[in-house]
């Protein structure tokens, strides 16, 4: 299962119900942190979440609304003696970003950390990898797909039907290959099922460029920044951003299962329903992500 907690939605500006951008995805022990906006660690008390939870920190680039978090949330690690390594990864350019942080908050420092400026699959484990693309903002700014790896799974029913017992010939089946059990060969694809892999896309700040597609491809849920409605596309242009429209037609040629939209701007404070009305002319499954919000899938 991947759980997503909406810890800030908002845009360049926080409004009363919306704070600065940050999400957190929850998988197998990780916790993974898509950007840090001012105001997250109050999100992360609200929705009941340790921030010393976080194992890895996923920096889109390096806007204020977008980073200004990132310093009360060592100085909140390292006070409470955080013992692992936290991981972060940014596009080009933010080793140099987090190096100058540090200097201005030493306090941050009693953690360890890894900082990668990455592009392209840059952590792939047993379970899950993630992968990132440059997008179009005017400076170093990356979007990312996270991928949960389908995995050969045991139906238990037919392993009992069977009455095959645990043991280290399991491993065999989950790997796929076929097992003589007590002088009888089974197949595993006759004891297995496969179960599918499961993707999530994280856009944010950006115009439309090819990449978009690339990583969106045949996502289950795209989340995507919506900072504009169609008729304010001209603004959206000068400013690298898109509008509800733009996001909703890179959805429907991706061929996604699920859209969200996110970070919008204040100016739909009272009428969120422009933003979602036009977006589902175009791709009917689409939802505006809400603060504290949880998706799980």
């Amino acid at each position: 299962m991947i759980k997503i907690t909406f810890l800030g939605t908002s845009g360049q500006f926080p409004s009363a119900k919306r704070n600065h951008p940050a999400m957190l995805l929850t998988y197998d022990g990780e916790n993974i942190l898509v950007d840090c906006g001012e105001g997250t660690q109050r999100q992360f008390r609200i929705a009941g979440i340790s921030p010393t939870k976080v194992t890895r920190l996923l920096i889109t680039h390096w806007h204020g609304d977008h980073v200004l978090g990132i310093p009360g949330l060592l100085q909140t690690l390292a006070l409470n003696n955080y013992n692992k390594t936290l991981f972060i990864y940014g596009p080009r350019g933010i080793k140099n970003h987090i190096n100058d942080l540090l200097k201005a908050f030493p306090s941050a420092k009693g953690i360890k950390m890894k900082v990668e400026e990455v592009d392209g699959k840059f952590l792939d484990t047993n379970g899950f990898y993630i992968e990132s693309k440059p997008m179009k903002h005017g400076i170093p700014c990356n979007a990312y797909c996270f991928v949960k790896k389908g995995q050969r799974r045991i139906d238990k029913k037919k392993l009992q039907k069977a009455k095959i017992s645990s043991g280290p010939i399991l491993q065999k089946l989950k790997e796929g290959k076929d097992i003589t059990y007590d002088g009888k060969k089974y197949l595993a694809k006759n004891l297995t099922y496969l179960q599918d892999s499961k993707k999530v896309c994280f856009i944010l700040d950006s115009s439309v460029n090819k990449n978009m597609n690339y990583l969106a491809k045949d996502a289950d849920v795209l989340i995507i920044e919506s900072t504009y409605d169609g008729e304010l596309h001209n603004l959206a242009e000068e400013h690298n951003h898109m509008t509800c429209k733009q996001s909703a037609e890179i959805a429907k040629k991706s061929k996604v299962k699920r859209l969200i939209l996110t970070h919008l701007s204040e100016r739909y404070e009272n009428n969120p329903s422009l933003i979602i009305n036009e977006a589902q002319k175009i791709f009917k499954n689409t939802s505006i992500a809400r603060d504290l919000e949880v998706f799980e899938f």
